[in-house]
């Protein structure tokens, strides 16, 4: 007996250029096929262009629907899951043909034995035709917050997983939203991401959206933003030896930011450049020497623990990071492959410390995702837990 999953990601049709954010999914979608499961793509679909709230224009970002199906198609086509995509509109009306041609419906994809949501938008009307579904949280103390405030309306679920350490834990900085949460390492399908040997001319670079606005809970005013985040580290070049390049969505104001950080030793790279698709970004992510990334100012004022699956490429490919601390963690280290720095001067010291024995932090790297981030049995538990024995007689 096998079983099929219909996974739901956060609408990767609107946003073509994503490779990064594509992966968040891949790696669901292909542990998933390689514990044996049945796997549908699901992607609600913006048809009504009268809709010009700000979600709807991000909806709309990537171009026009029938287009930026066919670019989902051919960017999953490699890892043999173009014909899994289906298509529903999130406002409810037909599709038109000429963007639902050679997709399934949503009729198709609700005979799923569950339903794996990575996206809080996805509209109840649709969760509910499931006779099972699972959530993912993947913006832990964000969502949950946001939830509080009403901001986020989070379709009921039968069961609730976070990638936050702490959400609904006793001390939490931040409420749970009023949901049961249980916990999940963010996975990372290790059989697409090897470890290389790393070029040692090569910057420690990352790959980052600049903007995400604020938010406001209990008086408290929150950034989400990594300009923000970066900004405060301006100088850090100044204060290191190694190299460093972040890649990042600037569009017209790259010149902008340019002349604000090549002065100081930055190299600048616009991110659709270098990982529009899946495989631009892995070449990327692989042909770094390691990552440097500071978090979002909320992440590290929330203490979730939170990790970037991003990271965990570049751990995974072997290669050392250094990232911005997020909060007490029961696994994550502070100075052993990854290295979780608090200050300027302890990034310049995590820089240094990984230079100095690059060859054991980096195999260090490899084995913290194999330990604790293998896709094939963090999905196996989240089924597990999702689904209880028929997850077990999966093929």
């Amino acid at each position: 007996m096998s079983v099929t999953v219909c996974l739901a990601p956060a609408n990767t049709v609107a946003y073509p250029n994503g490779g990064g954010h594509l992966w968040v999914y891949l790696h669901w979608a292909l542990a998933l096929k390689a514990l044996g499961c049945r796997v549908i793509w699901l992607e609600g679909i913006d048809v009504d262009d009268r809709d010009t709230s700000p979600a709807g224009r991000r909806r709309r970002r990537g171009g026009a629907a029938p287009d930026c199906v066919a670019t989902l198609k051919a960017r999953l086509a490699p890892y043999r899951l173009a014909d899994s995509l289906a298509l529903y509109a999130i406002n409810g009306d037909a599709i038109p043909e000429e963007v639902a041609q050679g997709c399934r419906d949503l009729d198709a994809a609700t005979g799923a034995d569950l339903l794996l949501n990575l996206w809080h938008s996805a509209p109840a009307r649709v969760v509910r035709r499931f006779r099972r579904s699972a959530f993912i949280d993947t913006d832990p103390g964000l969502l949950q917050i946001w939830m509080t405030t009403g901001a986020v309306d989070l379709a009921p679920h039968d069961v609730y997983f976070t990638i936050g350490e702490t959400v609904g834990q006793a001390g939490a900085r931040f409420p749970d939203g009023g949901r049961p949460w249980l916990y999940t390492a963010p996975p990372i399908f290790l059989p697409e991401w090897p470890a290389l040997a790393p070029d040692g001319t090569a910057p420690y670079t990352t790959v980052a959206h600049w903007w995400g606005g604020t938010f406001e809970y209990n008086g408290t005013v929150f950034s989400n933003e990594k300009r923000v985040a970066f900004l405060e580290y301006l100088d850090l070049p100044l204060q290191s030896r190694v190299q460093l390049e972040v890649a990042v969505c600037l569009a017209e104001h790259y010149e902008e930011y340019r002349q604000l950080m090549e002065p100081k030793g930055w190299r600048l790279r616009e991110a659709w450049d270098v990982s529009a698709t899946p495989e631009a970004y892995r070449r990327y992510v692989q042909g770094s020497r390691g990552e440097f990334s500071c978090a979002k100012p909320a992440y590290v004022a929330l203490d979730t623990a939170w990790v970037s699956d991003r990271t965990l490429c570049y751990l995974a490919s072997g290669r050392p990071a250094i990232v911005q601390h997020t909060g007490a963690s029961r696994f994550l280290p502070d100075a052993e492959g990854l290295f979780r720095f608090r200050s300027m001067d302890e990034a310049a010291q995590a820089l240094a410390a990984a230079e100095a024995d690059y060859e054991r932090h980096g195999r260090a790297a490899r084995a913290l995702v194999e330990e604790h981030f293998d896709a094939r049995r963090v999905v196996a538990r989240v089924l597990e837990r999702a689904l209880g024995h028929r997850a077990r007689t999966a093929a």
